[in-house]
């Protein structure tokens, strides 16, 4: 199912983008502090504050604590998050502060590219660092994120092309080549903990730290989770099936985006 393909559940219809925005809201915990990025990342954060997770704590890039937006922002400079925060302070502060000293449970990242060990690429693709094919926006404050929020989870739609055997470049370090590296590297984050596609969820194998795949969406199978992924990817041995949106979280996720 890609992310124009639609689903079934009773009568509600639903896309692929749309399941994989409701899983990713559901990893979150009532109470945690959430480092929130823009697209994905932000509606499953909104989501979550709306649905299961009222006391969520939304911290943006901009500076905004506690932000609770009305609908979607359009960028992390989106006035309506400053209009609804909490607290709205220097974004040295946010990352001097809250991120860099371990302050925040969980970061939302994004990724061009990630590989088996979680390392995600949004710099470049291809060719060398000076003269690649594709030039990406770049690291943002995502290096920092991976490195020293509690937890990380990946947002990001499975494709040979996103699941990549080598990553073209390390913008956000998960486990580097394996276990070990995230102590050698000084990160003091746990790293990831999910990566959350449109086919269902994996997570790092408690002794390779390779990222397997734990759990799928309904009518998804793991021969076309293989067949999308630039490795030879691990299966659970019992993976998990997981639930379809409920109406609620449908309804809930639609009227953030004014359908």
């Amino acid at each position: 199912m890609t992310s124009v393909e639609q689903a079934s559940t009773g009568e509600a219809t639903y896309t692929s983008d749309e399941m994989m925005t409701v899983s990713a809201a559901r990893a979150l915990r009532d109470g945690m502090t959430c480092f929130v990025g823009i697209g994905l990342p932000s509606a499953a954060a909104n989501l979550a504050r709306a649905t299961h997770a009222p006391s969520l704590v939304l911290i943006y890039e901009s500076g905004t604590l506690g932000a609770k937006p009305g609908r979607l922002p359009l960028s992390i400079g989106d006035g309506m998050l400053a209009e609804t925060a909490d607290a709205v302070v220097s974004v040295p502060e946010i990352f001097n502060y809250w991120l860099q000293p371990g302050r925040i449970d969980v970061g939302f990242l994004g990724a061009a590219q990630i590989d088996r060990f979680g390392n995600i690429n949004t710099t470049v693709v291809g060719g060398d660092y000076h003269h690649p094919k594709v030039r990406l926006p770049g690291a943002g404050g995502a290096p920092e994120i991976a490195a020293s929020c509690r937890e990380v989870i990946v947002v990001i739609r499975q494709s040979h092309r996103s699941f990549v055997e080598r990553a073209d470049f390390i913008t956000s370090v998960g486990y580097g080549s394996g276990p070990g590296d995230r102590e050698r590297l000084g990160l003091t984050g746990a790293g990831p903990q999910k990566i959350i596609t449109d086919l269902g969820v994996l997570e790092p194998d408690p002794e390779t730290l390779e990222f397997t795949m734990t759990g799928f969406y309904p009518g998804v199978s793991a021969a076309a989770a293989k067949e999308r992924t630039g490795w030879d990817l691990a299966i659970a041995a019992d993976p998990e099936i997981i639930a379809a949106p409920t109406p609620g979280e449908l309804s809930a996720l639609r009227a953030f985006r004014g359908k």
